[in-house]
């Protein structure tokens, strides 16, 4: 199953994802007005059954992409976690994941603009996998790890390379408004089990040229090892929202530094879950 997180007639609702268009769940589930406390429903088992609506409530054009989790109380990121990616920083390997946060206000939808701040000229690719939580879990042993888990979105950690470098701290750089786009869909974990997951391909885009390329089982950190990891420290509530790493092939690592600017397209392509596509565009004042 697939679920989307949309805008239609003036109002926000969430749904399941069809060929040509959504379903309408929102509308249909009056005890859950997004796609988070849907989630926490359904982990609370007051959801009923899965809905199996076949019909289309907006078509393809009729609807405008929100993130796909709008609202998370918790944006979770792994750094470094390709060893490509840790070579081309010059990072020693690490006993622990790296562990950073975004705000939910720096979330963009699939399709939106990924906004260039006026302050900056150094704003860096970053395509991941993102997990999605679907039930509570506090101290969750790592075999137990992917029981907690809704599902899988495609994540563009949109960077502000300069930013990031004013100190040891990663904050500044990876929390600039609309910089963070995640989406388009959400695809449910049973549809795609760890065990397929692992071999597929994570792809980044510029402007249609190919920039990073890995599969999703070269992590450094597992899904599981990063769940209870995360866990351990911080309970995790449905919708949070774990972005996995990025693989090797940043622009700020290039030579010369390959850095996104208005008018660029990019486009981050998970295998089996999505393709997540969005322009850039300078910051509105």
């Amino acid at each position: 199953m697939k679920f989307v997180s949309f805008s239609a007639e003036g109002r926000s609702s969430y749904g399941i994802a069809r060929d040509g268009g959504v379903w309408d769940l929102g509308a249909r589930v009056p005890k859950a007005a997004d796609l988070k406390s849907y989630l926490r429903l359904r982990a609370d088992g007051g959801a009923g059954p899965a809905p199996l609506g076949s019909t289309i409530d907006f078509a393809d054009g009729e609807f405008t992409y929100l993130p796909v989790i709008p609202n998370p109380d918790k944006i979770l990121c792994v750094g470094v976690n390709y060893d490509e990616h840790r070579k081309e920083t010059g990072r020693a390997e690490a006993a622990y994941p790296t562990i950073f946060t975004r705000f939910a206000d720096t979330l963009v939808a699939h399709g939106a603009p990924i906004r260039l701040p006026a302050v900056s000229t150094a704003l860096d690719y970053e395509g991941e996998l993102a997990v999605i939580i679907g039930r509570p879990g506090f101290r969750v042993p790592e075999a137990e790890a992917m029981s907690i888990v809704a599902g899988y979105t495609g994540f563009n950690d949109a960077t502000l390379r300069d930013w990031q470098r004013h100190s040891h701290q990663f904050t500044p750089g990876k929390n600039f408004p609309d910089t963070g786009a995640l989406g388009p869909e959400l695809v449910t974990a049973d549809e795609l089990p760890l065990e397929r997951l692992v071999g597929c391909r994570i792809e980044t885009r510029l402007n249609g040229q190919l920039v990073q390329s890995a599969l999703l089982g070269e992590m450094l950190f597992s899904i599981p090892t990063v769940i209870a990891y995360l866990s351990s420290f911080t309970p995790l509530s449905p919708g949070d929202v774990i972005a996995t790493g990025t693989p090797g092939g940043v622009g700020s690592k290039r030579e010369p530094p390959l850095f996104m600017k208005a008018g660029d397209a990019v486009e981050v392509s998970v295998e089996s879950v999505g393709r997540l596509r969005n322009p850039i565009a300078p910051e509105e004042r």
